[in-house]
């Protein structure tokens, strides 16, 4: 007997599109959101807008691991609902196919999403954090280099001045630029020039700026005359400020993978504090890698709407409550990592909560005859419906009246 038969794979269809569309929306519009605050940051430090795409691309992993538990719901979800929207279901269960057999396939995809996650939450995400830090710092330090604003007074490096009338090449041609240089003796030298451009050097703190076709004016001293001269070229070196080293990977508990975690978790020499801290950490990603093999229960308790009825309350209710237990097991690990509460007992007891409340959702749909756990839940819902609906009716006679008379 095969492993997957027709149903199976059928089934697998049915949930794998759902469920890719769903994690690839849901990925996007967390990194729409933080795209418009990166812009912001990166313009405001005056780096190059670049930086953004590589930012965000270290957050992807980030918001994979919350998208991941998602997709996977609303997948298994929008396929059973359909299932029994169409009557499919019925007939699956007439020719005795248990809803135990029918969670095959949504078990392996579970599988196949938690061992994704695993590595997402354990090695991927810690490390892809760091860089995404990095990039913060380099960005605030100037390392990335930093943009010329047309029309502003710009500081490069010590004591040099400059201002830029247009750029274009994204800056890699500059026209009408002002340049003034004090130098440590007091010197100062004032540069007009119709073009410029910055070169690199083989020495990495200095750059080379080129300007061409202007007018320099060197003035030694206040009481001296100032020497004037014309130029066709004319190159200024430009020292680079020193950067700062970024910090090593590992000074921060999101930057930590499973097994740094454990160790410091249990390093009898490490602050009580930071061990917190640790295992708050450590026990949540756990958690996060094994609700995957409980969605499947929830989600199909959730698929199936009353008879007669097409309410998509089941929907909204799975992601209110798959947030609602994210925010509960986001606000364990905080508490647990000051201290105020046991590490373990904050993520595994929510967790515990979780999985009663699914299981319990999962044993009426599935071994009670006509069972259906949301279904006073639906009843107040369509009562509400036509309630509001009537309301809307009453009023409409009134509005008609309105508008004869207007």
């Amino acid at each position: 007997m095969p492993l997957l038969t027709r149903v199976d794979r059928y089934l697998a269809r049915l949930i794998a599109l759902p469920l890719l569309s769903t994690l690839t929306i849901a990925a996007m519009l967390l990194l729409l959101d933080r795209m418009l605050r990166l812009f912001d940051f990166v313009m405001n430090e005056g780096g190059p807008v670049s930086v953004v795409w590589r930012m965000l691309g270290n957050l992807l992993p980030e918001y994979l691991s919350l998208g991941i538990p998602i997709g996977v719901m609303l997948g298994i979800l929008l396929a059973f609902r359909g299932l029994a929207a169409s009557s499919e279901l019925d007939a699956l269960r007439a020719v005795g196919i248990s809803y135990n057999r029918l969670l095959r396939v949504p078990m392996l995809f579970a599988l196949l999403f938690a061992v994704i996650n695993f590595g997402i939450v354990g090695f991927l995400q810690p490390t892809s954090r760091y860089a995404y830090e990095g990039l913060r710092f380099e960005l605030r330090s100037g390392a990335l280099g930093a943009s010329i604003k047309v029309g502003e007074f710009a500081k490069l490096g010590k004591g040099i001045t400059l201002r830029v009338e247009e750029s274009f090449n994204h800056g890699a041609d500059l026209r009408g630029l002002f340049v003034r240089a004090v130098g440590k003796d007091g010197q100062t030298v004032a540069v007009t020039a119709d073009s410029g451009m910055f070169l690199s050097t083989d020495d990495p703190d200095v750059i080379l700026l080129r300007l061409k076709h202007g007018t320099l004016v060197h003035n030694v001293n206040p009481t001296a005359v100032p020497r004037v001269l014309s130029f066709d070229q004319h190159d200024l070196p430009v020292n680079l400020p020193r950067m700062g080293v970024f910090r090593t990977r590992g000074d921060k508990r999101l930057e930590m993978t499973l097994p740094e975690l454990v160790r410091v978790s249990r390093a009898a020499d490490t602050p009580s504090l930071d061990r917190y801290a640790a295992k708050a950490t450590l026990h949540r990603r756990i958690v996060q890698c094994v609700v995957m093999f409980i969605l499947p229960f929830l989600a199909v308790a959730l698929a199936v709407p009353p008879k007669r009825s097409t309410s998509a309350l089941g929907v909204f209710l799975s992601i209110i409550i798959l947030v609602t237990y994210h925010k509960m097991s986001e606000y364990g690990e905080r508490m647990g990592a000051i201290g105020r509460v046991d590490p373990v007992l904050a993520q595994w007891i929510p967790f515990t909560g979780f999985v009663m409340l699914s299981m319990w959702m999962y044993y009426i749909i599935a071994y009670k005859p006509g069972g259906q756990p949301i279904a006073w839940l639906d009843k107040g819902f369509a009562k509400l419906s036509g309630l509001f609906v009537k309301l809307v009716r009453r009023a409409q006679p009134w509005r008609d009246d309105v508008r004869t008379a207007g």
